[in-house]
């Protein structure tokens, strides 16, 4: 029998079980949750000012010059984009996708 031993119950107030929690790995590999999920430091880039583009970008270690490259145009081109609070549809999906994330991710 494999009976899971990383598992663990929080019994309610009257001692019946109320909650399981697992690890984490085992709940994304579950439920594919992982590439929805916004980071905190990114949320709260985003709070403190910073267009989503930017908070992400900043959140994966890049600069503007990686990204621009990424997506073949200038970095002053980037930049101008970076900075624009409303994207179009297109352009937040190309930016997305040249930072690895799903463009739902940009739309917060």
């Amino acid at each position: 029998m494999n009976a899971r031993t990383n598992i663990q119950v929080i019994n309610g107030a009257d001692g019946k079980p109320a909650f399981v929690v697992i690890p984490y790995a085992e709940y994304v590999a579950e439920h594919g949750v992982e590439r929805d999920l916004i980071p905190h430091a990114v949320v709260s880039r985003t709070v403190d000012g910073a267009a989503p583009v930017r908070a992400w970008r900043e959140h994966l270690g890049l600069t503007q010059g990686e990204v621009a490259g990424r997506l073949g145009i200038s970095q002053s081109a980037y930049a101008q984009q970076e900075a624009n609070p409303r994207l179009r549809k297109q352009s937040r999906a190309k930016i997305a996708m040249a930072l690895g994330i799903a463009d739902a991710q940009l739309d917060f």
